[in-house]
């Protein structure tokens, strides 16, 4: 899908009076330390490196802003909940994220990169609480759903859809995995579409 294809690094924000101007379109990836985000991006990017992939939690210290053509971005949330981070750091992390999702008016749609095995977790409803009020959509991503059988990765989907059947503003949730490439093409979809909006 070319939407992905054209996707180029253009900025590490580190601090909110760093953030590019607010205008064109946005589609923020988030998830906590190790759901899989940097893979997800990878996979939907069909490229290998475009974001980076580690095996250490909390890797991703900066906002990362990815041009996709057209006025549009992908934007890369550092992960959360990684008890070795530094408190210092957490809240600094949690300043520019919390602000981000809240304020920015740039941001079409939150893709929430959740552990398929675990599902949604104090920090993941967290991050939907902070975007709550602004009503926009949420497109939750399941990964690593290669590691369940069908009946429980199914099993998972569904709870988390029941979950969400109340949170304000359009939700849609999908099983996902990089290796398997499960919903790779649904997910690339929902975005494609709203970024045609």
């Amino acid at each position: 899908m070319s939407l992905f294809t054209q996707l180029e690094f253009r900025y590490a924000v580190h601090q909110l009076a760093d953030m590019p101007r607010d205008q064109g379109a946005e589609v923020a990836f988030a998830g906590r330390s190790n759901a899989g985000k940097s893979t997800a991006i990878n996979t939907l990017a069909n490229r290998r490196k475009l974001a980076f992939v580690s095996k250490t939690p909390g890797r991703t210290q900066a906002i990362n802003f990815f041009d996709m053509g057209n006025q549009c971005a992908l934007v890369d949330l550092p992960g959360y909940g990684y008890a070795a981070v530094p408190l210092a750091e957490k809240a600094r992390w949690g300043e520019l994220i919390s602000t981000y999702i809240a304020s920015r008016n740039s941001l079409i749609l939150l893709v929430l990169i959740v552990d398929c095995r675990h599902g949604l977790m104090p920090l993941d409803r967290q991050m939907l609480d902070w975007l709550a009020p602004t009503h926009k959509a949420v497109l939750v991503l399941l990964t690593k759903s290669d590691k369940l059988n069908r009946q429980q990765a199914t099993a998972m989907l569904r709870k988390t859809e029941t979950e969400l059947a109340n949170h304000p503003g359009e939700v849609e949730v999908h099983l996902f995995s990089g290796t398997t490439k499960t919903g790779v093409r649904q997910a690339q979809a929902a975005i494609a579409r709203r970024l045609k909006k």
